[in-house]
């Protein structure tokens, strides 16, 4: 396994982050266990997870995720040899907090960065983890209009100014950073526009710093190259990229429309449509075929190139089995040649970013 800093932190994490929105909904505590020993004996070092997880998120499950990491590190007394990362849910004009996810500190308005909805969040999410501490605290999406799942344009709202100004927000966090329960501060599914003015106020006000932004990212998704990838190498704030196998459909097992047992598209097609569309699936097979050319896994072909970008600090894989798993590691031994990755590029440029 290798390793990188996070950021201008301390903190070294593995190149595979283990990605839990799956423990506790597709996988069983059972299974969530045995995965995290695995990648624990390989050397990741890195979990996230999320106060909303599992996906897909409800009332009666929301929580467990990190309710089963709070136990399996209770049970392994090991919090000091595993990074830990979570997040904390918000609401956005465009209703994803506000509609879908009512149950989390009664939604809408309640799930505002403010410090009384930061100090809630970060109380319950630490009792749930059985921990006194969170390594990296990320915030899980923007309150503010962006474009977000499965958007790419930015559609300019004169109303949209119903959101926590960011000097307060890391105000909010900062006061958790001083009492140690938080380490490290990130962003996610961010903007350039929203990176830069976070680094900004945090170097001008002397407030913590945000050391990394985690954003989707893989073979058929490459927005953050257009420029945040800039951004991200020159301010030193790395991209932690999620969905490196689009939902798994890189890894080729949905392939000629077969429908997995248990798998996240089989049991909601619908809650994930932006990686299932019809340019979606040419380019897909185009990359499984390529993948196959060079005698590689698709799955881990796909992560191979993740992991190799120079902005990304690690690839957040969301295994669901621990031969997934294996699969995603071997990317790590992996250097895509120059031939390799021109033809990644030819397939890119016939037909750039088909899965949003």
């Amino acid at each position: 396994m290798k390793y990188k800093n996070l950021g201008t932190s301390n903190l070294i994490v593995s190149e595979i982050c283990l990605g839990t929105m799956t423990f506790g909904e597709q996988v069983s505590e059972k299974e969530s266990f045995n995965l995290m020993d695995y990648a624990n004996e390989k050397g990741i070092n890195f979990f996230d997870t999320a106060e909303m997880y599992p996906v897909y998120p409800k009332k009666e499950t929301q929580g467990d995720s990190e309710k089963i990491i709070g136990k399996w590190i209770k049970n392994k007394k090991n919090r000091d040899k595993v990074i830990i990362a979570s997040k904390i849910a918000s609401g956005h004009p465009k209703g994803i907090g506000a509609t879908e996810l009512s149950w989390i500190r009664k939604g809408g308005k309640n799930l505002s960065f403010n410090k009384s909805n930061i100090n809630r969040a970060i109380d319950d999410s630490l009792k749930r983890l059985q921990t006194d501490y969170i390594d990296l605290y990320q915030l899980h999406w923007p309150e503010r209009n962006v474009a977000i799942f499965g958007e790419l344009d930015f559609r300019y709202d004169p109303n949209d100014n119903n959101w926590t100004p960011i000097e307060e927000v890391l105000e909010n966090l900062n006061d958790l950073v001083k009492i140690g329960k938080i380490k490290n501060i990130g962003l996610s599914n961010e903007t350039p526009w929203g990176i830069l003015n976070f680094l900004k106020i945090s170097e001008e006000k002397k407030l913590p710093r945000a050391m990394s932004v985690q954003n989707g990212y893989n073979l058929v998704n490459r927005v953050f190259d257009i420029a945040n990838s800039e951004v991200s190498i020159r301010e030193k704030c790395g991209l932690l990229a999620y969905s490196p196998l689009a939902g798994g459909r890189l890894s080729g097992k949905y392939a000629d429309g077969s429908k997995p047992k248990n798998a996240r598209y089989t049991l909601w097609p619908k809650r994930f449509s932006r990686h299932h569309t019809k340019r979606g699936e040419i380019a897909i097979d185009k990359y499984i075929n390529l993948a196959k050319k060079f005698d590689i896994l698709p799955s881990t072909f796909a992560n191979a190139f993740v992991i190799n970008r120079p902005f990304v600090t690690s690839s957040v894989v969301g295994a669901t089995s621990i031969d997934h798993l294996k699969e995603s590691i071997k990317a790590t031994s992996i250097d895509l040649t120059e031939d390799m990755l021109k033809e990644i590029d030819e397939i890119h440029k016939s037909d750039p970013n088909p899965c949003l």
